[in-house]
């Protein structure tokens, strides 16, 4: 099942919990990467690994975000 079929199925407060818990893996990953990055602890690989899966969460907050704000006609 695709993302987008799997969340309109999910109800506003549900997803509303799950965008707060995207964000915070999101900033998360952010800062284990600048840490790794500036201790140079990891490998380039691991570092492109962690990279997309904290992009793969910013497509997910984009999509909840779009999905939770209403459409305004102007």
């Amino acid at each position: 099942m695709n993302a987008q079929s799997d969340i309109s199925m999910k109800t506003e407060e549900v997803l509303r919990v799950e965008l707060e818990v995207f964000r915070q893996e999101h900033r998360d990953l952010d800062q284990a990467i600048t840490a790794m990055v500036e201790r140079g602890t990891a490998d380039q690989l691991t570092i492109r690994r962690l990279k997309k899966k904290k992009l793969r969460l910013k497509d997910m907050i984009a999509i909840i975000e779009d999905r939770l704000t209403p459409d305004i006609i102007a």
